[in-house]
């Protein structure tokens, strides 16, 4: 069963701009925080940008006024517009949530790469 489906993802200059979707599936109840993770090749997985129910934001500071962390609970839908990329931004990025009950999902990631 999908739970998360993630897209937009791709292959974009430096400089340039792409904006990743992930919809979670509605079998998914009491979500409390939606993110966005990212893991490049030989690294651990890290903390991209979160959000909270209540609409709080989290970025991390390598991304901090480059990119945007958004969501639509009635689509249960998060959304990470990501501009002026650099190539150390080439990586998977994965949708994340957790819920009330301390349940957390991962998306299968969508590979992003920033060419110089």
């Amino acid at each position: 069963q999908v739970q998360m489906v993630e897209s937009g993802g791709g292959l974009v200059q430096a400089g340039g701009s792409l904006r990743l979707s992930c919809v979670i599936s509605r079998s998914i109840f009491g979500i409390n925080a939606m993110g966005w993770y990212r893991q490049a090749p030989g690294k651990q997985r890290e903390l991209v940008a979160t959000i909270r129910s209540g609409g709080s934001t989290n970025y991390a500071d390598s991304v901090k006024g480059r990119f945007t962390i958004s969501r639509d609970n009635a689509k249960n839908t998060v959304w990470l517009q990501m501009n002026s990329l650099k190539p150390e931004d080439t990586a998977v990025y994965y949708c994340n949530v957790n819920t009330l009950i301390g349940l957390s999902v991962w998306g299968q990631g969508t590979q992003v790469t920033v060419s110089s």
